[in-house]
């Protein structure tokens, strides 16, 4: 089938890229002519493991090209994807402005019956607004509105994509030709079983927005668990296993920390806030969740201050991850960045390492905060060692030469992960948050 996938960012190439794989024809297209250069020169644009051979396969095989001729793309396509950005606004609604131009450009171009699939997490009511938009536009031939919101975890979004838990598909119950079009695209995804959530176009819209909330509250409930734990003296991790184990709650999502990030969560939930009291109504429970989320984000920073006395000027800082959560280089909502900003501005050296996050944070900080390429290299000198993001290689760390290389043995583990290797025994102070400690 001819897939064009409009908008070359995170969602549009893996999902032109898993397409390609399944032998369809695939273009995926962008207005940022710089973007399509550097695809087309092999560079990929952001991080994401096994991208960028799966790019590379398909390009040679012929399965996937590029182009910033967007028109072009759109004239003979079968099945037009909209994977454009809808950031967050000052008032915690989606902007939508870069999907009306894609609608009103397939409104101007397309020359086939085709779909038009909203890939993109949009707000509930983006299906029909759409709609409008080519109608108000008029159209050459008959475009079919479908909603298919993507279900990608930065950092194994390739696989989510080829072997996704469920593909939900938002369409009009009449709508035939629609139907089979979006079946046969998925259709090598479901040999072993069916994996199609069908349902009405405003369902699957919201079905994003609430899966991602739901997920979001699990993190900011334990995270106040956490601080309760710390209060009376219990441990968040013998309460994650105890409470994980009941089979109607299950592990996932009950590990304490600084808070979440990154593209979606952070924005999906004001987004869906934004939508209830658009309809008059107030979800309780996601705006505590957002809230709470945001105070969590500011904890490391408290808890380093207090080891000293509130004055942090002129201390050493080291910072080990930057990246909202590991194997990405999206520092978007890092509660990292967080961190980083309250240390500056209370006038402490920062001295940061991460595996593949630092170019992005360099285009943020510049010469405000220094960078390395060794995470050791990061502890020297440093009076404090705070482990932000739980890359592998900062798990299980050669203490002994962590203890030469500090100036004062403080480490101060935001994602729990050190809170098991005796780190005191060893002549550390340790904290964590929401255990009783190494």
């Amino acid at each position: 089938m001819r897939v064009v996938m409009i908008g070359s960012g995170y969602v549009g190439l893996v999902s032109g890229a898993g397409f390609a794989e399944m032998g369809n024809d695939v273009v995926c297209a962008d207005i940022d002519e710089a973007k399509i250069e550097r695809l087309e020169a092999g560079e990929v644009p952001i991080y994401e493991p096994g991208l960028d051979a799966l790019l590379e396969r398909n390009v040679a095989e012929g399965r996937l090209t590029y182009t910033s001729d967007v028109p072009a793309a759109i004239e003979t396509a079968e099945a037009i994807f909209i994977g454009v950005g809808t950031p967050m606004r000052p008032d915690g609604a989606a902007d939508l402005s870069a999907v009306d131009a894609v609608a009103r450009a397939v409104a101007e171009h397309a020359e086939t019956e085709c779909v038009l699939v909203c890939k993109s997490t949009v707000p509930v009511g983006t299906n029909a607004r759409v709609r409008r938009i080519l109608a108000d536009v008029g159209t050459k031939t008959t475009v079919h509105v479908v909603s298919n919101p993507e279900f990608l975890k930065e950092g194994a979004a390739v696989d989510d994509f080829l072997r996704p838990d469920r593909i939900v598909i938002g369409v009009d119950e009449d709508d035939e030709f629609a139907r089979d079009r979006m079946e046969r695209l998925y259709h090598p995804l479901q040999l072993d079983h069916d994996r199609i959530v069908w349902m009405e176009p405003a369902s699957a819209e919201l079905t994003k927005y609430v899966a991602n909330t739901m997920l979001a509250m699990r993190i900011s409930f334990m995270n106040e668990v956490a601080a309760l734990c710390e209060k009376v003296g219990a441990d968040v991790h013998e309460v994650r296993h105890g409470v994980g184990s009941d089979a109607r709650i299950g592990p996932k999502f009950l590990y304490a920390g600084p808070g979440y990030g990154g593209s979606c969560f952070p924005k999906d939930v004001k987004a869906l806030v934004h939508t209830a009291r658009d309809h008059g109504l107030e979800l309780d429970l996601a705006v505590a969740t957002d809230r709470v989320n945001q105070r969590q984000k500011g904890l490391a920073f408290r808890k380093l201050r207090q080891h000293f006395d509130g004055h942090l000027m002129g201390k050493r800082v080291a910072v080990w991850g930057v990246s909202f959560k590991p194997k990405t280089d999206d520092l978007r909502e890092s509660a990292s960045l967080t961190l980083i900003d309250a240390l500056i501005a209370d006038g402490a050296t920062v001295v940061a390492h991460d595996p593949v996050g630092m170019d992005n944070a360099r285009a943020i900080y510049g010469d405000q905060v220094t960078f390395v390429d060794d995470a050791y290299e990061a502890a020297r000198g440093a009076d404090a060692l705070v482990l932000m993001t739980e890359w592998r290689q900062y798990q299980s760390p050669d203490f002994g030469r962590l203890a030469k290389l500090l100036a004062r043995p403080l480490l101060l583990d935001a994602r729990n992960i050190w809170s098991t290797y005796g780190t005191r025994e060893m002549g550390f102070t340790y904290e964590g948050i929401g255990v009783r400690g190494s």
